[in-house]
């Protein structure tokens, strides 16, 4: 028996004449493949799954947005952390974590991710739900899926998760708004991440990233302990270069932490302090133009939040967000008390 996953969207009348003419998805034999792998798969109704991309509309920004500039900039560590470490995200931070500390600490509890990193990564993906994205998802991921050739098989994957999701949650399809790439909420986390990952923390019976943020703190947790988070263990400390240090395979090993201390001690690096924690590490470079690059060990911690976004740069602004935001927390508690 065919599922609907929204009410009856008047499939045919969509389909006749006019209209199928002047679709911009409908004729394209790539949506119908989609539509028969809903039909198949997922056991949808083929004429309302048609019919809503009939509705979905091609957005140029979409794509404008996620291809690579003609000219990309220099990287550089210290502008992309500005971005991220100042006043009015760590203030913001810290009203956040606040306001929201019972859930925060139930969290950390169940998952085992303490408060500020929950808190920082909302912090750098959404400024704490202020930035969540005006997109209308289903058109942002029909775009990405059939007009964007270099990922669409990743985007056609979600774009499968969103229609999944709307059915699950008994949702219209066209509710969910957010990034051009797709993300939804607070979190910012795609279809297939809501479904895998998501968690209805406060017990209302659906999973919401849209209202309050609850769920999103839940879900966060949880999709960094599920991704290897291990509790109570450090994420990165600074390193000492010895002078006449060989760093290039070290860093060409990778972002996972797979170098041995003794690995580490040969090639002439170790902690500030001159030793090495009994554990394996990643050598993370934070190169600047015109400055010296900094480095860190990374630890598996570190490596668990570049599993939300495949990005150094992005990890360690999260972890120094985390660290202001617990120093600041601190002092605003010795104050009250």
């Amino acid at each position: 028996m065919k599922q609907r996953f929204i009410t009856p969207l008047l499939a045919l009348a969509l389909l006749s004449g006019t209209a199928l003419a002047d679709a911009s998805y409908v004729r394209r034999e790539e949506v119908r493949t989609f539509v028969r792998t809903m039909e198949e798969k997922h056991g949808f109704d083929g004429g309302e799954v048609l019919a809503a991309l009939d509705r979905a509309r091609h957005e140029p920004d979409v794509i404008r947005l996620i291809s690579p500039s003609g000219s990309p900039g220099v990287r550089s560590w210290q502008r992309y952390r500005a971005r991220f470490l100042d006043s009015a995200r760590i203030g913001g931070g810290v009203a956040f974590w606040q306001e929201h500390a019972a859930t925060l600490q139930a969290a950390h509890e169940r998952y085992g991710v303490p408060p500020e990193i929950v808190v920082a990564i909302i912090g750098v993906e959404t400024h704490y739900g202020r930035n969540t994205g005006n997109f209308e998802t289903l058109s942002a991921l029909a775009t990405l899926a059939f007009d964007y050739p270099p990922r669409a098989p990743l985007f056609l994957r979600e774009l499968e998760n969103l229609f999944l999701l709307a059915r699950e949650q008994q949702r219209d399809l066209f509710s969910y708004y957010g990034s051009y790439a797709g993300a939804i909420g607070y979190p910012q986390f795609l279809p297939s991440s809501i479904r895998s990952y998501g968690v209805d923390f406060d017990h209302s019976g659906t999973i919401d990233f849209d209202l309050e943020p609850t769920d999103a703190i839940g879900s966060v947790a949880r999709y960094l302990a599920e991704h290897g988070w291990v509790r109570d263990e450090l994420v990165a400390e600074p390193a000492r270069i010895a002078s006449e240090a060989d760093l290039q395979a070290l860093i060409d090993a990778g972002i996972k932490p797979m170098l041995s201390p003794e690995q580490l001690a040969q090639a002439g690096v170790t902690s500030l302090d001159g030793t090495l924690r009994a554990a394996p590490a990643t050598l993370v470079d934070l190169a600047t133009p015109d400055t010296g690059t900094e480095y860190w060990l990374g630890y598996q911690n570190f490596y668990t939040i570049t599993r939300y976004n495949k990005s150094s740069f992005y990890a360690m602004a999260v972890f120094e967000l985390s660290q202001a935001l617990r120093e600041q927390q601190k002092a605003e508690t010795a104050r009250v008390e």
